[in-house]
C-alpha cells in the first residue's frame, strides 16, 4: 500500500470512528482544540492528515494512532531462509537486509582443523547453542559451550570451529566496525 492510499483512508476512518462514538464535530473540536471546520476538511480528505492533528484525535477517541491510520497488517514476520554452505559449515541467514548488522544460525560439522586466524574489518559476538565451540583470538585459545558468548574486534587474528569432538550450532551477529553486540544479563532478583 503506498503513501497516498494510506493518507486516502484516514479521512473516511476518522469519520466513521467519530460517527461510530456518537460525538459531534463540535464536541470532537472542543475536546481536541481542533476548529470544526480543520477537522471536516480532513474528514472529507480535503486537507493532508499530519501527527499535529492526528494526535489530539487519537488521545480524545482514546486509540492508538495506528488505529486511525489504519497502519496494514505485517506480513508474516518468519525469516525463510535458504542453508548456505560454505567452507563445509552450513549458514542460516536470520536477517533480511543487506548491510549493516547480520545474524546468522551456523552449524559447524564435527571435524579437526588447523586454525588458519584471519582479520578483516568489523565486529562479530558468538553464541554457542550447543557442543563446543573453539576460539583462536589473537593470543587467546579457548573453546566456548553451550550457553557461552564472545564478541571481539575482527581486526585482531581469529578463528574459530568445531573442537573435533562432536557438531557444535551456534549463532554469529556481525557488523561494521563499531556496531557492537552486547549480552543484556538482569541483575540478580530482578
Amino acid at each position: 500500500m503506498t503513501t497516498d492510499e494510506v493518507l486516502a483512508g484516514v479521512g473516511p476512518r476518522l469519520r466513521q470512528m467519530r460517527k461510530d462514538r456518537e460525538v459531534t464535530l463540535a464536541a470532537l473540536s472542543e475536546t481536541t482544540g481542533i476548529s470544526v471546520s480543520t477537522l471536516s476538511r480532513l474528514e472529507s480528505g480535503l486537507r493532508k492528515p499530519s501527527l499535529e492533528l492526528l494526535l489530539p484525535i487519537a488521545r480524545a477517541h482514546q486509540v492508538a494512532l495506528d488505529e486511525l491510520v489504519g497502519t496494514p497488517a505485517a506480513g508474516d514476520p518468519r525469516v525463510r531462509s535458504k542453508p548456505i554452505v560454505m567452507g563445509g559449515r552450513t549458514h542460516w541467514p536470520l536477517t533480511r537486509r543487506p548491510g549493516g548488522l547480520q545474524a546468522y544460525k551456523v552449524l559447524e560439522p564435527k571435524r579437526r582443523q588447523e586454525p588458519d586466524p584471519r582479520t578483516h574489518e568489523g565486529y562479530e559476538w558468538l553464541y554457542v547453542l550447543s557442543g563446543k565451540l573453539r576460539l583462536v583470538l589473537g593470543e587467546h585459545d579457548v573453546v566456548l559451550s553451550a550457553g557461552e558468548a564472545a564478541e571481539f574486534d575482527t581486526r585482531v587474528p581469529h578463528w574459530f570451529g568445531s573442537t573435533g569432538e562432536g557438531l557444535v550450532e551456534f549463532l554469529s551477529l556481525f557488523g561494521p566496525q563499531g556496531e557492537r553486540m552486547h549480552v543484556r544479563a538482569r541483575p540478580k532478583g530482578a
